[in-house]
This record gives C-alpha cells, structure tokens and sequence, in this order.
C-alpha cells in the first residue's frame, strides 16, 4: 500500500498528516560529500534541484507528496557524525529526474526518457544552516521523537515525511527559531 495524499505509512501503522493544504515536512538525506548543506549555501540563489532519487517509495514522495512551501530537514548521512544540519523549504514541486536521461549524470537509468520519466526531483532553497547540528543519538534520546521515521530500525529512505511536532522538536534542539 502507498501512502495518499494525505496519509503516511509508518513502520508500525499508518498516521493521519494535516490536509492538503498545510505545510508538511520532511526529511531529506545527501551524504555530505556528495551534496552538503555547505553546498547548498554556496549554490545560485541558495537553490537547487533535489536529484538521484532512485527509491520508487521516495520517487513517489517526491512526484506526489511534496509540495511547494513544504520543510525540510537537511540530514548529512553516511557520515561522522550522523545530523540533522539545517532546514530548507520546497520551491519547486515533483517533476521528471532529467539527469536520469543523461548518461553523463551520476545516476542514469536507461530505461527512463523524457517521454517516459521513471524518477522525480524537487527544487529546495536553503532557510538555516544549524550552528550546532542536532545528531541522530540526541534525537535518539529525546522524548517525543520515538516515532520519528528516521529513528524506526531498518529506516533507509532519502525521503522521509516529519511530523509538526517532530519538526518543531528537531528547531528547538538545535536552538533555532522557526522559519519564515
């Protein structure tokens, strides 16, 4: 079963999300020496396009489920020390992954065309860079997080929807203020 619009699969059930028309949030993972939150920071504008998704659980988030005004959680995986570094914010919604079609790009699949995309992206533009990352064993420990997606054993996707209050809890141990 794929998670709807308005619904999320949890490891363990399902969780109703706000409607349609609320912000949503999400965890997004880049291994920093791939594409870092400091790479962000010095990209035109603070932007970029979010591609290389090769999960179709994750694709399907990011065709169907992010939307333009969604948050964004920057998490630096396959790193020391696993963090959350920053926020971002959705500036473009899902549409076709080009650089699957492009047998020069990191990731091409053969089998995706522009007729026929397989893979999508988003854009996000950078909202705050954490002075002091919030690292997965503080987000282990903390209370009210137990049910955090990221947290769940087995947990492997690059794309992962967040609660409000997950979200929020996440700002406030790393000391910062919601963003606009």
């Amino acid at each position: 079963m794929l998670p709807g619009r308005d619904w999320f699969l949890r490891v363990e059930g399902s969780l109703e999300m706000p409607a349609k028309s609320a912000r949503r949030y999400w965890l997004f993972k880049s291994e920093p020496d791939v594409f870092s939150i400091d790479d962000l920071a010095r990209a035109s504008e603070q932007t970029t396009y979010w591609d290389g998704v090769r999960n179709y659980q994750a694709r399907n988030s990011l065709r169907d489920d992010v939307q333009v005004g969604d948050g964004v959680l920057f998490y630096h995986s396959n790193a020391d020390p696993l963090a959350i570094v920053g926020t971002a914010r959705v500036v473009r919604a899902g549409y076709p992954d080009h650089t699957a079609w492009d047998a020069k790009s990191a990731h091409p699949d053969p089998k995706s065309t522009p007729e026929n995309p397989i893979w999508y992206m988003v854009d996000i533009a950078l909202e705050t860079r954490f002075a002091r990352p919030v690292e997965r064993a503080t987000l282990a420990g903390e209370k009210g997080l137990e049910q955090m997606v990221l947290l769940q054993r087995g947990s492997r996707l690059s794309i992962q929807p967040v609660t409000p209050d997950e979200w929020r809890a996440v700002l406030k141990l790393a000391g910062v203020k919601e963003p606009r």
